[in-house]
């Protein structure tokens, strides 16, 4: 239902947060009733320090863009909607992703990308979301998934990771840039 509130926020104008937060009360009231958590669960459960943390990757991304990343970024990213620019704009963004983080990555390739077009849009989140596999770094989903996985004490192992994702991400990334361009090619940009 918060997928559903996502796009319904979209059509509507407004912010995703809301559909977010929307989604988050209701899974805390759910637990809440059944008991499986209590208010002070749900208060250490929103980790404080973590959504401050994101919040200051987003005004550091910010200030660096507006520093002079936004014209060097503007020099590589690649122009059109053929399959050369969707693939290069893909692993663009799953490199950035993983030498900075997928939220920053998209921070700073999405304005760039969307003077191209929902296609270019679409490379860079594919490339934003497949990419981060290759690295723990690379996305801030894999950072909450080692951290849980670490608090219930199961171990992870960070060759085993990258050896899977050096398998499967670049294969991925390929195949869901060719549906993409696939997609443009049968329905049009």
């Amino acid at each position: 239902l918060t997928l559903v509130g996502f796009a319904a926020t979209s059509f509507l104008g407004l912010e995703p947060f809301w559909a977010a937060a929307a989604g988050a009360a209701v899974l805390g009231a759910h637990s809440l009733s059944r008991g499986t958590s209590t208010w002070a669960g749900l208060a250490r459960s929103v980790h404080l320090a973590f959504l401050v943390f994101v919040l200051a990757l987003g005004v550091v991304v910010r200030a660096v863009m507006d520093n002079g990343l936004a014209d060097r970024m503007g020099r590589i990213v690649p122009d059109g909607t053929g399959l050369v620019a969707l693939l290069g704009l893909a692993a663009l963004a799953a490199v950035l992703a993983n030498l900075v983080n997928n939220l920053p990555a998209v921070l700073v390739l999405l304005p760039l990308a969307a003077a191209g077009g929902p296609a270019a849009v679409l490379a860079v989140l594919i490339g934003v979301n497949i990419g981060p596999n290759l690295t723990y770094v690379g996305s801030l989903a894999n950072l909450l998934w080692r951290r849980v996985l670490g608090a219930q004490g199961i171990a992870t192992d960070v060759r085993e990771f990258t050896v899977l994702g050096a398998l499967t991400v670049p294969v991925t990334l390929v195949l869901a840039v060719l549906a993409l361009w696939a997609g443009i090619e049968v329905f049009g940009a």
